[in-house]
C-alpha cells in the first residue's frame, strides 16, 4: 500500500495564505462598514451618525441646532427635486402658470431613462400640472419632473438655467445644478444649502406639505396600484404596516433620494407644538438608514432643546423708545420690534442672551408721514451657548404709530425756532 507523503512546509505556506486571504476579506468587509458606503465616507461626530454630512436646522430662524461636514457640497440625488418643486410653486404664485393647466408630455420627458422612479408618461399624453407636481413629489417620478422642467424652461436644459440662477438668488454658494431630476452626478449641494432651500420652501410655499405629507397617490385611474411616499417616515405612516416601523410622529416632508455616488439621502421636516426642525443626512448606508439616522437627529434636538423668546412681537426695547423724524406733527415716533427674539437654548440650562447692537436710521431718511408698521431700525440679540459659540438674531425695528406731515405753518415755526437755536449755540460758543 501506498502512503501518501505530505510536506509539512508546504502544507504551513499554504494554510497560512489561506489565513493571509481570509483575514483580508474579512477586515476589508469591517472596513467598508466602518468608513462608509460607495457614496463616500462617513465622517466622526458625536451623535455618531452614520453620514457623509448632516445638518439640523429650527425652520424658524434658521439656528443651527447639530451639523456634520454640512458645508461640503455633495450629489444630492433626488433632493434635488425640492429646486424643481421649488420653481413650480413660484411659477404658480406669479400666475404664470395654475395647477389646473393642462400639459402635454414632450418627448424629452417621455425618454426619460428606465433607471430610477417614474409614472411611465408617453409623448402626446396630456395631464394637469397638479397631477405631474404630485407624481415628483410623492413618486419622486423622473419623468413627470421633466415634463413639468420641459413647460417651464421649454427644455430641460433652460430650467437648469434657471435653476441655477434661483441658487443664486437664494445665496445657495454650493449649488451647481446639470439635470432636474438629480440622476445626474455632477449635480452638487452642501448639506447646508440644501436645508436653506427648505426653509425657503417652507417660509414662502407652506402648501408645499399639503404634497409632501401624502401617502400615496393614484395618478391614472386605470393604474392598479397608486404611487406610494417615498418617505416612509411620515408620522401618518404610523398604522401602515410595512412603514410603522419608521413613521415618527410630526414629520410631514420633504424629500428622498438615492445615486450610487449619493448613498441615500434624505431632507425631512417635523413639527411638534410650536418647533420645526428641518433636516438633511447624505450618505447613509441603505433606504432604511437615512430615517433611521434622522430619528436620531430629531430625538436629540427634542429631548435636548427648548425655544426661549427674549422680546416679543411689538414690543417696546428698553433705551430704544422712539426715535427722530423729520417734517412730523411729531418731531419722534414710538418704535417697537417687528417680530419676535427667540432662540433654541438647551434644557434647564439658564441662557445667556443680551442685545449687542441696534442701528436706528437719520431723521434725513425718516421724512413725515410715517406709517404705522415702516422700519426705522434694527436690534440685534447674541446668544452664547454653552461652548461659547455665539448666534446673532437681528430683527427691525418699526414705527408703531402713524406720524402725519406737519402744516406748513407748524414747519415754518419750528424752522424759526432751530435757526436762532443754533444761532444762540454758535455764539455762545464764541465765548
Amino acid at each position: 500500500m501506498l502512503k501518501a507523503k505530505f510536506s509539512p512546509p508546504r502544507m504551513k505556506s499554504v494554510a497560512v495564505a489561506f489565513m493571509a486571504v481570509w483575514l483580508a476579506v474579512f477586515s476589508a468587509a469591517g472596513a467598508v462598514n466602518a468608513a462608509g458606503t460607495a457614496g463616500g465616507e462617513w465622517v466622526d461626530n458625536p451623535l455618531g451618525l452614520e453620514v457623509s454630512s448632516a445638518i439640523l436646522i429650527d425652520a424658524d430662524s434658521g439656528q443651527v441646532v447639530y451639523e456634520v461636514n454640512a458645508d461640503e457640497p455633495r450629489p444630492p440625488a433626488s433632493m434635488t427635486k425640492l429646486m424643481t418643486e421649488y420653481i413650480v410653486l413660484e411659477e404658480i404664485s406669479k400666475k404664470a402658470l395654475t395647477w389646473d393647466e393642462i400639459i402635454t408630455v414632450s418627448q424629452e420627458a417621455a425618454s426619460t431613462p428606465p433607471d430610477g422612479s417614474q409614472i411611465y408618461l408617453a409623448a402626446g399624453d396630456q395631464h394637469s400640472v397638479k397631477d405631474l407636481y404630485i407624481a415628483m413629489a410623492v413618486g419622486s417620478a423622473n419623468d413627470a419632473t421633466i415634463a413639468l422642467a420641459s413647460q417651464i424652461g421649454g427644455s430641460e436644459a433652460g430650467f437648469i438655467d434657471k435653476m441655477n440662477e434661483t441658487a443664486k438668488e437664494l445665496g445657495l454658494t454650493t449649488a451647481h445644478f446639470t439635470s432636474a431630476t438629480g440622476l445626474l452626478d455632477t449635480t452638487i449641494i452642501s448639506a447646508r444649502d440644501m436645508a436653506k432651500l427648505a426653509q425657503t420652501i417652507l417660509a414662502k410655499h407652506p402648501e408645499f406639505l399639503e404634497y409632501s405629507n401624502l401617502q400615496k397617490y393614484k395618478f391614472r385611474e386605470r393604474d392598479k396600484q397608486p404611487m406610494i411616499n417615498w418617505n416612509w417616515m411620515l408620522g401618518a405612516n404610523k398604522d401602515v404596516k410595512n412603514f410603522k416601523q419608521f413613521a415618527y410622529e410630526g414629520v410631514d416632508g420633504m424629500k428622498t433620494g438615492y445615486i450610487s455616488k449619493a448613498g441615500y439621502t434624505f431632507t425631512g421636516t417635523v413639527k411638534r407644538g410650536d418647533t420645526r426642525y428641518i433636516s438633511v443626512v447624505m450618505n447613509t448606508r441603505s433606504k432604511e438608514a437615512r430615517f433611521g439616522e434622522t430619528a436620531k437627529l430629531y430625538n436629540y434636538a427634542f429631548n435636548t432643546f427648548e425655544k426661549k423668546s427674549v422680546i416679543a412681537p411689538k414690543t417696546v426695547v428698553e433705551t430704544l423708545e422712539k426715535t427722530k423724524i423729520k417734517k412730523g406733527v411729531q418731531k419722534t415716533v414710538p418704535i417697537v420690534t417687528e417680530s419676535d427674539v427667540t432662540f433654541t437654548v438647551k434644557k434647564n440650562v439658564e441662557p445667556k442672551i443680551e442685545m449687542t447692537g441696534h442701528e436706528l436710521m437719520s431723521d434725513s431718511e425718516l421724512v413725515a408721514p410715517i406709517k404705522a408698521g415702516q422700519k426705522v431700525g434694527t436690534v440685534t440679540y447674541t446668544y452664547t451657548d454653552d461652548e461659547g459659540k455665539k448666534i446673532d438674531k437681528t430683527v427691525n425695528l418699526i414705527a408703531s404709530e402713524d406720524v402725519k406731515k406737519g402744516g406748513w405753518f407748524r414747519l415754518f415755526f419750528r424752522g424759526i425756532g432751530h435757526f436762532f437755536s443754533g444761532l444762540f449755540d454758535g455764539i455762545v460758543n464764541l465765548f
